[in-house]
């Protein structure tokens, strides 16, 4: 029996495996999070990509929305998503059918924007929003 050949092998699996959770994944390729609100309605989703009339990503623009759902809409949800430091922010489990296209406001200081979405004909929206002073 081998017992110092085994001890050797589970010491050297027992380093490995620590030196992965002291060096942790590593996040900086992927970039920050994108903040995610989750409607819990149906299967569509939209993704905003907010940026200023220079182009550079807004950070912490809020995005509201306001969902009437249910019998004779009665149900209602109001959502409210910020952006991370890249500029984005989803929703995700917005209804797949409604009587009316979706109304998402996009707010940052004083400026804001409307933009409309139907997710009958377009359930994987990609909005590209430009909040400019005029």
């Amino acid at each position: 029996m081998k017992v110092p050949g085994i001890i050797a092998a589970l010491l050297s699996a027992l380093v490995l495996m620590l030196a992965g959770v002291v060096a942790g994944p590593s996040r900086a390729a992927t970039g920050p999070d994108i903040p995610t609100v989750d409607a819990g309605i149906g299967t569509c989703r939209a993704d905003f990509n907010v940026k200023d009339g220079s182009g550079k990503p807004l950070y912490n623009s809020k995005i509201n929305i306001t969902i009437k759902y249910g019998f004779m809409n009665m149900r209602k949800a109001q959502l409210e998503a910020p952006t991370n430091t890249n500029g984005q922010a989803r929703f995700t489990g917005l209804p797949n059918f409604t009587k009316k296209p979706l109304e998402f406001v996009i707010t940052s200081g004083t400026v804001s924007k409307t933009v409309t979405d139907d997710p009958v004909t377009n359930c994987e929206a990609v909005y590209n929003v430009t909040l400019s002073v005029r």
